[in-house]
């Protein structure tokens, strides 16, 4: 047992030298064992697959903001690239925003841009400035790449290293559980809780440049996630059970990051 214990580390780290990648801004080194290809042809299939068994809003006035947000953010991110001449990396991007009907608080974004906003959450954005501080966050993610680190480290601890396409065709249960906890479409308290606590941190950094590229003002941020944690009348579970800071913790880091956001915002 010790043998393989050793023996499944020693692959792990082999896996993660081989195939380490940056992320945008912040330059941390990741883990992703998993062809972009491959993520972006699942995310597309999940996404419409979502759709067509949740209901779309039928609020034209909150879907417009949604998508109105949506594309200031695209066009920052794009510009981002463009500076830093990275363009390459977002041309397989088919960016698509949607306002779901449910009273859950909640918004996600999948590879490829894919970006879903439920209407439970938007009492809580309150206005443009609020759906931005959401939007910029949850397509960080998808800069970020966090999802297919999260599916990389699943893939080598739960399904022990099988690539993406296999475990797809040999255990298609487990893998489609894998990705719903990859995206925050599902829960997991265990061995990859800190790191989904780091890749929301991660996304709130860069959601704040984002949105200052956008035009939006990031101060608004801690607005935003004071009105969060007053929704929650503190019922969160303790920050050490939970895949987020704690708002508390969060918003003390984005007061530590509003200055350097505010150099890209006009």
């Amino acid at each position: 047992m010790i043998f393989i214990k050793k023996h499944g580390l020693a692959i792990s780290l082999l896996l993660f030298v081989v195939a380490c990648s940056t992320v945008a801004i912040t330059g941390r080194k990741q883990l992703n064992i998993i062809p972009s290809s491959t993520m972006l042809s699942m995310s597309y299939q999940q996404y419409t697959d979502f759709l067509k068994t949740n209901k779309i809003s039928a609020n034209a006035q909150n879907t417009a903001l949604v998508k109105k947000v949506g594309g200031n953010i695209k066009i920052a991110v794009e510009k981002y690239f463009a500076q830093k001449k990275m363009t390459s990396e977002l041309k397989d991007f088919r960016w698509e925003f949607n306002l779901v009907e449910s009273p859950e608080v909640n918004a996600w974004c999948m590879p490829g841009g894919k970006v879903v906003f439920y209407t439970g959450i938007l009492p809580i954005t309150q206005d443009e400035n609020g759906i931005a501080v959401v939007m910029g966050h949850e397509v960080a993610h998808a800069i970020a790449e966090h999802g297919s680190e999260r599916m990389s480290q699943g893939l080598i601890t739960e399904l022990g290293g099988l690539a993406l396409s296999k475990a797809l065709e040999e255990k298609p249960e487990q893998t489609q559980a894998l990705w719903m906890t990859a995206f925050g479409l599902g829960a997991q308290v265990g061995v990859l809780l800190p790191f989904s606590r780091l890749h929301e941190s991660e996304a709130d950094h860069l959601g704040l440049i984002f949105m200052a590229m956008a035009g939006y003002n990031p101060n608004e941020s801690v607005a935003f996630w004071e009105r969060m944690a007053a929704m929650k009348g503190g019922q969160a579970p303790p920050e050490f059970l939970s895949t987020h800071p704690s708002d508390q913790t969060r918003i003390n880091d984005l007061k530590k990051l509003i200055p350097e956001a505010m150099k890209y915002y006009k």
